[in-house]
């Protein structure tokens, strides 16, 4: 087997993996912000084959098969919408998204973890009315000491996210790569400004 057709084989579908497509609901509002709906140019095209979506948006690239050939689609819409779900669930991510990835002590970012404002060792609960999210220094700083022996105050009070506010913060974290096809559908609903 020649030694050229063996690299160009395996490195083409890494190559692939570089085209995910932007998963709307019926509504043409993305399933999630963020992290933002997308789905591997396989599962797309899946989904597309099996009628559970509509491309609207296509990359230039196509993938080929013995007996078909199709873009790669950038865009698809589910045909059934799906309800957003109300709850949040309360994680790690979610509650640095509450906190919109900055300490809560210090306002700082990177470096997170969380803290329990009442420590578990007096009695806090791990919930989101007492959890907030820290940067290392603060959390070490307080410890398991209450935030008046501490020394220390919130910059905000913790509270159980709504999963449209929740939706809503997320849309001020854009992930790294934005394709050109997906502008005309992430922000359609966002506020104009005067």
């Amino acid at each position: 087997m020649d030694g050229d057709f063996r690299t160009e084989f395996v490195r083409e579908p890494s190559a692939l993996k570089q085209h995910p497509a932007l998963v709307l609901n019926a509504d043409y509002r993305p399933l999630s912000y963020y992290p933002l709906s997308l789905w591997p140019w396989q599962d797309a095209v899946k989904a597309a084959w099996l009628d559970r979506v509509a491309i609207v948006a296509e990359y230039d690239e196509v993938v080929r098969s013995p007996s078909t050939e199709i873009r790669i689609p950038s865009v698809v819409v589910l045909k059934d919408y799906v309800k957003p779900q109300k709850r949040v669930a309360f994680t790690r991510f979610n509650l640095f998204l509450r906190d919109e990835f900055h300490c809560q002590y210090c306002g700082t970012r990177g470096d997170l973890t969380f803290d329990h404002v009442v420590p578990r060792a007096a009695g806090g609960v791990t919930s989101w009315e007492n959890v907030v999210a820290a940067c290392s220094k603060c959390n070490l700083k307080k410890g398991s000491k209450s935030l008046h022996r501490a020394g220390m105050s919130l910059r905000k009070p913790p509270r159980r996210p709504g999963a449209e506010e929740l939706r809503n913060v997320g849309r001020k974290f854009p992930p790294g790569y934005l394709h050109d096809s997906w502008m005309d559908y992430l922000y359609w609903d966002s506020e104009l400004e005067a």
